[in-house]
């Protein structure tokens, strides 16, 4: 991932926001009742494809679009099945931009495929769009921003990040449709993405989790600098990731999240 660019969280997970620098991250509130017909906002259907997420803050679900970006899916599924994702950690934690995981060295600079480790290209669909919740493939940092690996972020941008009428009118400019830039006004996103790395799935459950991990105490370098990555005693752990499939049995209980 280059940076060109829900629900009230619990009380417990809403603690973790408190930095020891004194700085405060608070959890966004999210609109919970926000429709759609952008397929992002849709709930998943029965046999979809679902990918959970067992982390030291919580769990994660997101339904991935093997349709629309096949290779990011296939390779993501395959590494989660292979145990690839097992114990490696979140390290980069930006709040109000994304959440970066899936380097099994912890460092953003390494990531593994199914094809003996080689790239895989863009897969930039038009109907899908980094909205809040978005699950994007990322590349390794300083790495060919021309092939995706095993690293992922989910994005984490406030609710007001498009609420300008100026950023509206450019989207529309570019040929977002009403329902689109309606999206991105409501729940917020990352729109300058869109067309430069890959959305292949949307968090239905867990956002407050999500919002949580954007808000972890992360290390300043020695000029004061944010590094965005974690602290040691914030570490964020992502125990397993399981793939199945969507049934309505198996979510009763949570919430969805737009």
């Amino acid at each position: 991932m280059h940076k060109k660019l829900c629900l009230l969280p619990p009380l417990a997970l809403a603690l973790l926001c408190a930095c020891s620098s004194g700085e405060k991250k608070t959890p966004p509130t999210r609109p919970a009742d926000f429709v759609s017909s952008e397929r992002q906002f849709t709930a998943p259907a029965s046999g979809d494809i679902i990918a959970i997420f067992d982390t030291s803050l919580g769990e994660v679900r997101a339904v991935l679009y093997p349709d629309a970006a096949p290779m990011a899916v296939y390779n993501f599924v395959g590494l989660a099945r292979s145990g690839y994702y097992d114990n490696t950690t979140i390290w980069r934690s930006e709040y109000g931009f994304a959440v970066q995981g899936g380097d099994a060295t912890g460092t953003g600079t390494g990531g593994s495929t199914i094809w003996s480790n080689n790239p895989y290209p863009l897969e930039a669909d038009a109907g899908l769009k980094h909205y809040a919740g978005a699950l994007c493939a990322a590349f390794a940092a300083g790495g060919d921003a021309t092939g995706g690996n095993s690293q992922f972020y989910f994005v984490t941008a406030l609710p007001d990040s498009v609420s300008s009428s100026d950023l509206q009118a450019e989207l529309t400019a570019n040929g977002y449709t009403d329902a689109q830039v309606a999206a991105y006004a409501a729940v917020g996103g990352l729109p300058y993405l869109d067309n430069t790395d890959t959305v292949f799935g949307q968090v239905y459950a867990g956002m407050e989790v999500v919002d949580a991990m954007a808000c972890v105490d992360t290390v300043k370098d020695d000029d004061g600098n944010d590094t965005f990555r974690p602290t040691e005693e914030a570490a964020i752990t992502i125990n397993h990731v399981t793939i199945t499939t969507y049934t309505a049995e198996a979510d009763n209980g949570l919430d969805t999240v737009g």
